[in-house]
């Protein structure tokens, strides 16, 4: 049995959505970071912890593929070149959607006052929206980012469309909107945010 620890408004939602599409069964411990809960697993206090047979696995992306991975669902095979494109796409939303978002939640609340730098958020957010035009370029045609197969790259797109939004990063290209709306509507993603 899995165990997933962090609450669903961090990157723990990766963990929620992917074991749901999965129709794994899972318990949840709704801990914030830097919690007593958390720290046990991870000395860094970082959500989401995947336990699994007592073993701790950190970062969201990390679970996720290991996941995906084991269960042999929406993951491409080791070893493919649809894996390599579906690991270049991964890598590209975590240094251009996610890095961003970070650094800018970073500045807003996370670093201490003295050393947050709240002008950066404008840089921050321009190259967000340059990154959605890269993207349009490496979207596939089907319904999914890859094509026809959800993979691993949609639920961390569909995370960091969320977290920008809330974070006021405005999403300018009409089909990542539309992306966006579809996979919210996904029965595994709603009951991944209903936890």
């Amino acid at each position: 049995m899995y165990t997933v620890i962090g609450t669903v408004n961090s990157r723990a939602a990766r963990v929620l959505w992917m074991l749901e599409e999965l129709e794994i069964p899972f318990d949840h411990v709704s801990a914030p970071p830097r919690s007593a809960g958390v720290t046990e697993f991870n000395p860094a206090g970082k959500v989401p912890v995947l336990v699994e047979d007592g073993t701790p696995i950190t970062d969201s992306t990390a679970i996720i593929q290991y996941l995906a991975d084991k269960h042999g669902k929406l993951t491409h095979p080791a070893g493919t070149l649809d894996r390599a494109r579906q690991d270049s796409l991964t890598q590209f939303l975590l240094d251009e959607f996610d890095a961003n978002l970070w650094t800018a939640a970073r500045h807003s609340f996370v670093l201490p006052e003295e050393l947050r730098q709240a002008a950066i958020k404008n840089t921050l957010r321009w190259e967000f929206e340059r990154s959605q035009k890269t993207l349009m370029h490496r979207m596939g045609e089907g319904p999914f980012l890859m094509g026809e197969m959800m993979t691993v790259p949609d639920i961390i797109l569909t995370h960091c469309g969320n977290w920008a939004l809330s974070a006021r990063f405005p999403i300018v290209e009409h089909r990542l909107t539309d992306y966006l709306s579809r996979m919210r509507k996904r029965p595994a993603y709603q009951r991944a945010m209903a936890r």
